[in-house]
């Protein structure tokens, strides 16, 4: 397995393009089970994540294929609805091919999902949106066998806005009978994206991006051509490792709307950044001061996919932040790393306090999780001395080839088999 080599206390200059969203073309990627024929996505990243999802598809009876950075998929030869334990194993995520495989096919079996560890993710409230449409699911030992022979649209309101039962929720109504309203449904941007895909081939669901989502089910479908949204995490991750590195860099293909809390929390801590249509510019000196409480919350809030990205930003900072994990219970894996090189971070529960320190110096780390990794990335680069990265296909679940796009940047970085 390949290793990330980093030399770090050198700036960031130029410009780089952000890749398509790891978490708007998964879910895309099981709505294309909806429709019996082809779809082009455009921008979609090569991510492992992606190859899984692949497997999946193809494991169903789908073809898909890449052409460049467009992968088309066919659906027309689906013939299976079952998905095998090791496919399941692979991502989290897998677990949204539920909803999609159940609209089409009305059968569904599989085990349950895999991915990073960041303590109990679990699926029961994906179960619960599926079984008031009127599937029948039952649970086996960690598999389930599920039955929706006659989904009937209704409203249905869920208990917390989680991103992946609202898409569960909106792929499985597509194959209902009649209006289906989801209410206090996840505001996500990437579930506009799969809004807008939906649409692209025919679907009417209306209302992503607010708290109530309305679908009509069962609507003729048609080939379309979808471009994917930018990466919102891979633009925090590259305006973050600018932040601690220093120097002035521009991100292309990037929607400065939906960062806006990571981009409050960079400019408290002393950066200076401007946006505009589909970019976003930042300049640093590297000595930052304090970002103040960084809270993590469903969109609009700071998003917790960037806490541990913008925690490696701070480390050199002047003063105090503290972090408040309000989603995942356990996203502060990726501290004892950061403390070998020197980071100077206390955890409790879900606050974490990080005091800034006047050096980092290079070390031997792992990636403990997909953000996690990222976060040794942008510490590594703010550090003296070299940093080893291990553990790096954590990394690769959700950035095509960040070595690729920081040394464009300046950044002395390469890839070590």
């Amino acid at each position: 397995m390949s290793e990330i080599i980093i030399r770090g206390g050198g700036p960031l200059e130029g410009s780089v393009e952000v890749q398509g969203a790891k978490n708007s073309v998964l879910p895309i990627l099981a709505a294309t089970i909806l429709h019996p024929g082809q779809v082009a996505l455009r921008g979609c990243p090569h991510l492992s994540d992606v190859d899984a999802s692949i497997r999946i598809l193809r494991h169903l009876g789908c073809q898909a294929r890449w052409e460049g950075d467009e992968l088309l998929v066919d659906s027309s030869a689906l013939s299976r609805w079952d998905i095998p334990d090791h496919l399941m194993r692979e991502m989290r995520s897998s677990v949204i091919f539920l909803g999609a495989i159940l609209a089409r096919m009305g059968w569904a079996e599989m085990s349950y999902p895999g991915g990073c560890e960041l303590g109990p993710r679990p699926i029961d409230l994906h179960l619960a949106v599926l079984r008031k449409l009127g599937a029948d699911l039952r649970e086996e030992g960690g598999h389930l066998r599920c039955t929706a022979q006659h989904m009937e649209g209704r409203e249905i309101a869920l208990s917390i806005p989680s991103v992946g039962a609202t898409e569960n929720a909106i792929l499985a109504a597509c194959g209902a009978e009649g209006e289906t309203v989801l209410v206090n449904a996840a505001r996500e941007p990437e579930i506009c994206d799969l809004q807008n895909f939906l649409q692209a081939i025919g679907c009417q669901v209306r209302g992503a991006g607010s708290s109530t989502i309305c679908i009509q089910g069962r609507r003729e479908t048609h080939d379309a051509v979808h471009t994917v949204m930018p990466d919102r995490i891979v633009a925090a991750t590259y305006l973050a490792a600018v932040a601690a590195a220093g120097g002035t860099v521009e991100l292309r293909n990037v929607d400065y709307r939906h960062l806006s809390t990571v981009t409050a929390a960079l400019h408290e801590a002393g950066c200076r950044i401007t946006g505009g249509e589909g970019r976003i510019a930042l300049r640093s000196d590297g000595r930052l001061g304090s970002a103040g409480t960084i809270r993590t919350a469903p969109y609009p809030g700071f998003p917790t996919d960037a806490q541990a990205i913008l925690m490696a930003a701070l480390l050199r900072s002047q003063g105090t932040t503290v972090f408040v994990e309000t989603i995942f219970e356990s996203r502060y894996r990726h501290v004892d790393e950061l403390r070998r090189m020197g980071a100077e971070i206390s955890v409790a529960d879900r606050v974490a306090v990080v005091t800034g320190v006047p050096r980092l110096s290079g070390a031997n780390v792992q990636c403990t999780d997909l953000r996690g990794g990222a976060a040794l990335l942008v510490a590594g680069l703010a550090a003296e001395g070299v940093t080893k990265v291990g553990g790096v296909r954590h990394i690769l679940r959700g950035y095509e080839d960040p070595v690729r796009d920081l040394a464009a940047l300046g950044a002395k970085i390469e890839w070590e088999s």
